[in-house]
């Protein structure tokens, strides 16, 4: 028996990013309303007949941290404000219809800190302890007719392990992506422009498409560019044939004529349309946005955007909003955004980690250029707990996360290994160096890395 109090129905037509006469195929479903959370680790809680009804009720993003009381003995001191940081607990119950059977469905979370372990139904489905990356799970297999329980356990009980304030929970958006068999992968599009001038731009797609059906599949993968005002202005078609459980990376070169380039004056954006066609039916849609824009840096000319020298006239920003804590509403990065601009800024630094995505989505609408940062420490550490006891595990896998998740932003125009690293100034830091680049320029090779 399911004793929690809170029930989300997950409806088909609740909420689609895709455009088009296809737009039912793929599902992006918000999960942030009716969970359940306690502070402190109560035995069990990963079981789906667990009694949460005690447990507070609230909506993602949440931070417990900030809701706290200062204590002058709090375990991270000072660098946490003083508030208390520990172990909590989310759980939420949730019914998929009938209809979506036979749909694959992923549980995507933009950031949790740290240490998320997750269970669906009382499956574990993994731990991934950095708190700033985004991370997902595939959990078709272990949905049930009905209502369905997740639930997170999140441990920031190891302090201190942040030279700033973390904030502690799912302090970022959860959603529930739904797709056909056939689709395309999580984070699986990747679009560059390698060459721009004003007559014509070339724009170079690879997607990844997958087969997770119990039979072969022929289809199409159709390709099309929508300017700002949802004019088409170029498209291409590949077909492709695949077994079961492959997947593929289709290549596809697109021109664009005078196209309107990205800038810090003018951010234009173009929306890619994937269509993925199960023979003739239409079997996923993912529209991804985008920037027609080229970058160099040049020893004598410095930044160059389109051809043009831009000085980059910068701050650091941390993911947190002061006072509000690390769940910040995204009108306080637009409007903080909005008095940098006016104070004649154009460039942002992600001190020290991946950012919020809507963080981004506004530094591309607004033209401001990025340096996304992945990480604070290496294997030396600044802080007793903190990420240089993760690094030799997991700075592969986050590290091509972080890249797939953001690298069709117009806005990033460099990607940072890492913030004041000890090894910068030892022997072994050139080779801990060089492996980080090599996956930067391996997931993306169009961007410099510092």
């Amino acid at each position: 028996m399911i004793r929690s109090a809170t029930l989300l129905v997950l409806g088909l037509a609740a909420l689609s990013v895709a455009a088009g006469p296809a737009a039912a195929q793929r599902q992006r479903l918000s999960m942030d309303p009716g969970w359940r959370f306690t502070i402190g680790d109560p035995a069990g809680a990963e079981r789906p007949g667990f009694d949460d009804r005690q447990w507070r009720g609230l909506d993602l993003p949440h931070d417990w941290s900030v809701e706290g009381t200062p204590r002058q003995d709090a375990p991270g001191g000072g660098r946490v404000g003083f508030l208390p940081t520990g172990t909590g607990w989310y759980r939420k119950a949730f019914r998929v219809p009938a209809g979506a059977r036979g749909r694959e469905a992923w549980l995507e979370f933009d950031g949790v800190y740290m240490n998320a372990d997750v269970w669906i139904n009382g499956v574990p489905l993994g731990r991934r302890p950095y708190g700033y990356v985004s991370f997902a799970y595939d959990i078709t297999p272990h949905l049930v007719p009905g209502v369905n329980v997740v639930a997170v356990r999140v441990d920031n009980s190891r302090q201190p392990n942040s030279r700033w304030y973390s904030g502690s929970g799912i302090y970022r958006h959860v959603w529930l992506p739904q797709v056909e068999p056939l689709h395309v992968g999580h984070w699986g599009t990747y679009v560059t422009t390698p060459h721009v001038d004003s007559a014509s731009a070339d724009v170079v797609v690879r997607t990844r498409v997958e087969n997770d059906d119990a039979s072969a599949r022929r289809g199409t993968l159709r390709s099309v560019v929508f300017d700002g005002a949802g004019r088409e202005v170029a498209r291409t078609e590949t077909t492709f044939a695949l077994a079961v459980r492959q997947r593929v990376e289709v290549e596809q070169r697109l021109r664009v004529a005078a196209p309107r380039l990205w800038s810090v004056e003018t951010p234009h954006l173009y929306a890619l349309r994937s269509e993925v066609l199960d023979g003739e039916r239409p079997a996923d849609v993912v529209t991804t946005p985008f920037g027609i824009r080229s970058i160099a840096f040049d020893r004598d000319r410095g930044f160059l955007l389109n051809g043009r020298r831009v000085k980059l006239l910068g701050v650091n920003l941390h993911h947190d909003a002061g006072a509000v804590g690390a769940a910040v509403p995204e009108r306080v990065w637009e409007r903080r955004l909005e008095v940098l601009r006016a104070m004649g800024a154009n460039a942002i630094r992600t001190s020290h980690n991946p950012p919020a995505p809507e963080f981004l989505d506004l530094c591309d609408r607004l033209g401001f250029l990025v340096m996304a940062e992945a990480f604070d420490e290496w294997t030396m550490g600044k802080v007793p707990e903190g990420y240089h006891r993760y690094f030799a595990e997991w700075s592969e896998r986050d590290v091509t996360d972080f890249v797939h998740r953001d690298r069709n932003h117009p806005s990033i125009v460099l990607w940072s290994a890492g913030n004041e690293i000890g090894e910068q100034d030892t022997p072994d830091g050139v080779p801990v160096l060089r492996r980080l680049l090599d996956i930067f320029h391996r997931e993306d090779p169009t961007r410099p890395v510092t």
